[in-house]
């Protein structure tokens, strides 16, 4: 795996990709040196990003300062990533700018709610924070649950109050302003 580091209006983000796509994903908060050891880990080497990559990184920008992007069309590299992990985020990437889910709407769609705990502990696990969306995901009474960001719940809601998502309605729910 090639990293990299770059930018953004939220801070700096590390990246890292294979062949096969983005592998990857640091949001902002860490000192340097954990920083760098956390994406350089697994014998991750810093490299020169493709066009891809690039573009990526672009939208990555566009997302700090507060731009709709859709991350749909990113080809991920999720070798390693458990089953239940990769179907929750295969789920989880149907959900769009502005919108949220429960860790129990997650759990139903995966085929029992009962899950709710195994999908917590997937999103705590993502490997690819924002590209596969696990800051849209809230406890059932709308809050924000956990975050294993750096920043923990307060990135998370940073995140969606750049979506427009006003965390403690219910989920699902936008801030109309009345």
């Amino acid at each position: 795996m090639e990293t990299t580091t770059f930018d953004t209006a939220l801070g700096r983000f590390g990246i890292g990709w294979t062949d096969k796509g983005l592998a990857r994903l640091l949001l902002p908060g860490d000192d340097d040196a954990v920083f760098l050891e956390r994406l350089n880990r697994g014998g991750a080497t810093p490299g020169d990003p493709s066009r891809d990559i690039t573009a990526l990184m672009d939208q990555i920008e566009d997302y700090a300062e507060g731009a709709e992007v859709s991350f749909a069309s990113v080809s991920l590299d999720l070798a390693g990533v458990p089953e239940f992990h990769r179907r929750a985020y295969s789920l989880l990437l149907s959900v769009g700018w502005g919108e949220t889910l429960t860790y129990g709407d997650l759990a139903r769609q995966l085929g029992d709610v009962g899950l709710s705990r195994a999908v917590g502990q997937a999103m705590a696990a993502n490997p690819i924070p924002l590209v596969i969306p696990c800051h849209r995901v809230l406890a059932s009474n709308g809050k924000p649950g956990g975050f294993s960001a750096p920043g923990g719940a307060a990135t998370k809601v940073r995140m969606l109050a750049l979506e427009g998502v006003e965390v403690g309605a219910p989920a699902g729910q936008l801030r109309f302003g009345f």
